[in-house]
């Protein structure tokens, strides 16, 4: 096909909501499990290496930053027929299965301890530790208790599509990799005594962060998944034309910026390669 039918695109765009409460610590994200029998948690396992550095140097100079490409992890996480919510769960468990693998590689490279986020997988949008559930997310982080909440609705059954549930799952972990590495210490108390237009910018620079990471991540499970060629162009083109409408402030980056962040993450592979704390203010618009 020629373009990407945006009912598929809907889920890509779905990158969630990161704000930072004002003395929390925390970040606001939102979802929540239907009930017990319509989530699936993973328990975090601390490695061993070194406490997260603090401070500005945790954004600007992270050690991630010094470990080349990211991991790969065999990841072939299997089909994903459309109407099966079980084969729809098993997805996204093997991704982020998959997401562990490589990050927690990195980590080890980068001398640095880590512990893998809490994956709960819902049916229906509900309030988590971080706040209310975002209209129109399919996917958050709650650094609150580090957990990646991810909707299943019937439009993802309807139409399911491995590229985009894929992106935004590794977007959301993107988010998990800013809290344990300490990036996103450093983001939550620049953002809690920032205002206005700064607050918005490092807005900005967490979320793009969070977009390289993510293509990353797609680089390596390119041939698996797979990412064909020409299919991640138009999802990057429909990014650069479309990807800022979600939001009705500028905290995620304007379209051309997510697309260059997107292109930059994938093309390189290289965790460095997304250090947007150290770029100038244009390069996150």
């Amino acid at each position: 096909m020629n373009t990407l039918p945006l009912k598929k695109l809907s889920s890509l765009l779905a990158a969630g909501v990161v704000l930072s409460l004002a003395g929390a610590g925390t970040a606001v994200a939102e979802a929540a499990p239907a009930n017990a029998g319509q989530q699936i948690t993973q328990p975090a396992q601390q490695a061993q290496k070194t406490a997260p550095p603090r401070g500005k140097a945790a954004a600007t100079a992270n050690p991630l930053y010094r470990t080349g490409r990211l991991a790969g992890s065999n990841c072939s996480p299997g089909s994903l027929p459309r109407g099966s919510t079980s084969a729809y769960k098993r997805f996204l468990t093997r991704v982020t299965n998959c997401l562990n693998r490589s990050w927690a590689s990195q980590f080890r490279k980068a001398g640095l301890s880590f512990s893998k986020p809490r994956l709960r997988i819902i049916t229906r949008k509900v309030n988590t530790p971080c706040g209310r559930w975002s209209p129109g997310a399919d996917g958050i982080y709650c650094s609150g208790n580090r957990t990646m909440y991810m909707l299943i609705t019937k439009q993802n059954l309807r139409n399911p599509y491995a590229l985009g549930i894929t992106r935004l799952m590794a977007h959301e972990y993107g988010h998990h990799v800013q809290q344990v590495s300490g990036i996103w210490n450093y983001y939550t108390v620049a953002s809690n005594r920032a205002g206005g237009s700064a607050r918005l910018l490092l807005s900005r620079r967490s979320e793009l962060q969070a977009e390289c990471f993510s293509a990353n991540f797609m680089n390596t499970v390119r041939d698996s998944l797979p990412v064909p060629p020409d299919e991640w162009n138009r999802t990057v083109d429909w990014f650069r034309q479309n990807g800022h409408k979600a939001w009705t402030r500028n905290d995620h980056g304007k379209g051309p910026t997510q697309a260059y962040w997107m292109t930059r993450g994938f093309s390189t592979g290289s965790v460095g390669a997304c250090n947007t704390w150290s770029v100038s203010s244009r390069r996150v618009a």
